[in-house]
């Protein structure tokens, strides 16, 4: 059994992917597509996936993108257990809203803020830096009095929500205003499994990469 992952290490939808991989106990076949040489715009890859995103899932002939649900199938079709991702409706509706505020408002504010100077060369605009902060301070809040991002165990919602936060704390944003995400942020540094290998060495390669983007 072959499960492909085509991806880019720095990234941070496919470094979420690696982390629900590596707590979900499944061994990926990693296939490194080289984005600034346009190799997720080969005829070969476009026919695996037409939008030529990554990460893009490939499970004995199974072909899914989109990084967050990649992760639920993963954790539903080779989970141990359901603690990751829980049958439960409303406990997986917590995790299904953060997962969605990651993709929708996070992620998407640190996109907006860093990517038109790191791939456009503009300067640093403080209307998007305050989206910013307004975003970490709704996730700081989200964290009031308790462990993790959808309630008292790991979840798929951390391993998303984590992928963004080490990319801004990387890119040396201010972390210290939000106490509730700097305590998480440490405690699934410590729990996520193997974090190291799925995220902590590949998120200094976003970093690299961004440094060598600003040169």
């Amino acid at each position: 059994m072959t499960i492909d992952l085509y991806y880019l290490p720095g990234s941070a939808p496919c470094r979420a992917v690696l982390l629900a991989a590596k707590a979900a106990g499944v061994e990926l076949n990693l296939k490194f597509l080289d984005l600034m040489k346009g190799e997720h715009l080969t005829p070969e890859f476009i026919k695996i996936n037409p939008q030529h995103t990554i990460p893009t899932l490939v499970d004995n002939g199974f072909i899914l993108w989109e990084s967050r649900a990649i992760m639920t199938y993963l954790a539903e079709q080779y989970g141990k257990d359901d603690s990751l991702y829980p049958k439960d409706p409303k406990k997986r509706a917590i995790v299904d809203q953060r997962m969605y505020f990651d993709l929708g408002t996070l992620y998407a504010r640190f996109g907006d803020y860093y990517y038109p100077v790191l791939f456009g060369g503009a300067s640093y605009d403080p209307d998007k830096l305050a989206k910013c902060q307004e975003a970490l301070k709704f996730l700081d809040t989200f964290l009031e009095g308790q462990e993790y991002a959808a309630g008292s165990n790991l979840t798929l919602a951390d391993l998303s929500l984590v992928a963004t936060v080490s990319s801004f704390d990387v890119l040396k944003f201010d972390l210290s205003p939000y106490k509730n995400v700097a305590k998480w942020y440490e405690k699934v540094k410590a729990t996520a499994p193997e974090y190291e290998e799925a995220n902590g060495k590949n998120v200094l390669i976003f970093k690299q990469f961004a440094d060598s983007l600003k040169k």
